[in-house]
């Protein structure tokens, strides 16, 4: 809600290193009288940023409603709240109830969006997640446990569409995952990682394919904050046939709007010609 001047921000935190946070969500966090974060995923360095005398609250015990009422009494009188979430906060953050009471309470908010650890990881691993020739589309879901998802974004379903899918809150159920991609089409060869705790101590990287990645889960004993790639783009950097993917944006022979006028065959640019 962009109507009034804020009085409760729904931050970002990104993956755990507190530099990847953004400069807005800096700077909120730095005025904030009340932060109220998600100890359970965000890192606690993040209380370093308070300012002298700024009420710092984990949330991981809390229910919705006495979340809700400390930041809405904080807001009441006057003061600046910082809802802390993992990530980015529009991705698996829970804070469409939030702010449905946080609405209903007559209050404005915002969101600053933040790194999710999605694309932390993908730059742990030196990948592109969507690449020329191999796939265009990045599919953000989970596995169905103990929060299920609805029938029609089932995984096999997802899956099917042979694109890059990268897993949150999955990581316990890996077998199911594997499971689930295999009944998709999934070769036993398709490329798969494991990031857990991405940019925090103790962070680990599994490399491997549909047909190791259980036992990589199980030897690294891996049960929480982790997150599963799966598809081609994880390796392809070159293809089968040994030729390297390459995007039409900088081909020579591809022209668009900023390069009206391409190089030749040979990449040599087209020499300015003088009009007057």
């Amino acid at each position: 809600m962009m109507s009034a001047v804020p009085s409760i921000y729904f931050i970002g935190a990104g993956p755990g290193d507190v530099s990847l946070l953004t400069v807005k969500a800096y700077g909120i966090m730095r005025r904030a009288d009340l932060i109220l974060y998600a100890d359970s995923l965000v890192h606690p360095s993040i209380r370093s940023l308070a300012k002298p005398g700024a009420v710092i609250k984990e949330s991981s015990g809390l229910t919705l409603e006495e979340i809700i009422v400390l930041m809405v009494d904080a807001a009441r009188a006057g003061k600046l709240v910082a809802r802390v979430q993992s990530g980015d906060p529009s991705l698996f953050g829970a804070i469409a109830e939030q702010i449905k009471q946080v609405e209903a309470a007559g209050l404005s908010y915002e969101i600053v969006p933040g790194v999710s650890s999605a694309f932390a990881a993908a730059a742990r691993l030196g990948v592109e997640l969507t690449v020329p020739g191999k796939t265009q589309t990045v599919i953000l879901s989970r596995c169905s446990g103990r929060t299920p998802v609805p029938a029609k974004e089932r995984l096999r379903e997802l899956a099917r569409h042979q694109a890059t899918m990268v897993l949150f809150l999955s990581i316990s159920r890996i077998q199911q995952v594997v499971r689930e991609l295999r009944a998709a089409g999934y070769s036993e060869n398709t490329p798969m990682a494991v990031v857990s705790r991405v940019t925090w101590e103790g962070e680990q990287i599994l490399r491997g394919s549909l047909r190791s990645v259980v036992e990589q889960v199980r030897a690294a004993r891996l049960t929480r904050q982790a997150l599963i790639l799966v598809g081609p783009a994880l390796a392809a950097h070159v293809g089968a046939d040994g030729i390297e993917p390459r995007s039409k944006l900088y081909d020579a022979g591809f022209h668009h709007l900023f390069r009206p006028r391409c190089a030749d065959q040979s990449g040599t640019p087209p020499q300015k010609v003088r009009t007057s």
